[in-house]
Order: C-alpha cells, then structure tokens, then sequence
C-alpha cells in the first residue's frame, strides 16, 4: 500500500498539530498503521500504533497522555493527534503498514513494517 504523510510544521512548545497518513492504491483496513519518528543524528523509533481493527493502540512512553493515534478505515486515512508538542518532539515523522497481523497486533519494531510514507517534518520551538 502507498501512504502519504502530511500535517507536520513549525509550531512553539505547548501547542498541537494533527498529522495524517493517506493511502492510495488499497485500502489500510487490514493493516497495522504505525508512527515512527526520526530526529537529526538519531535512530528511528517508534511513536504509536494501531491495530487493523482499531481495537488495540501502543504508546511510546515518551507520548502517552499527549499523543493520540486513530484511524478511518473507510476514509482510509490514519491520524496522529499530538498535544503538548516539546521541543524534543523535534523530527521527521513517518507512518507505515504492517500487514498479516492479528486483531489486537501492533509491533515497535520498524522491520515489521513494510510499506512506509515518506514523512513529514515535525518542528517545535522554545
């Protein structure tokens, strides 16, 4: 499946931005959609997720209670709500799709996930 990233910006510490995941081609309702993020200088890490059937969501440590992950399956769209933005929340952030997995199934691990979107730069100010 193809997927488009888009949303991100410049926005000061403490706001919010929504990001989005787009697919074309297929639909994503079979599959795990995932964020993960990349900072200048670091590895790619895991943000969010969301099972296919939308019954199970995974965190991030450094997320929870600000992050929000969600889906559409009929608009075939995937979300990223993020609220109380840090400055080291600073990165490029990409979504991707897991295919095969169970109802519940979400994985941290970026080698699960097949197809990705090409990112969306993600920039918070002090």
């Amino acid at each position: 499946v193809q997927l488009q990233a888009f949303g991100g910006g410049l926005v000061q510490a403490g706001g919010s931005l929504r990001l989005s995941c787009a697919a074309s081609g297929r639909t994503i309702s079979s599959y795990t959609i995932a964020w993960f993020r990349q900072a200048p200088g670091k590895e790619r890490e895991f943000v969010a997720g969301v099972s296919w059937s939308g019954f199970s969501t995974l965190y991030a440590d450094f997320v929870k209670g600000r992050f929000t992950i969600s889906r559409d399956n009929a608009k075939t769209t995937a979300y990223l709500n993020m609220n109380s933005l840090k400055p080291e929340d600073t990165a490029v952030y990409y979504c991707a799709a897991l295919s095969g997995g169970a109802a519940y199934y979400v994985s941290r691990s970026a080698h699960e996930y097949a197809d990705w979107g090409q990112g969306t730069q993600v920039t918070v100010s002090s």
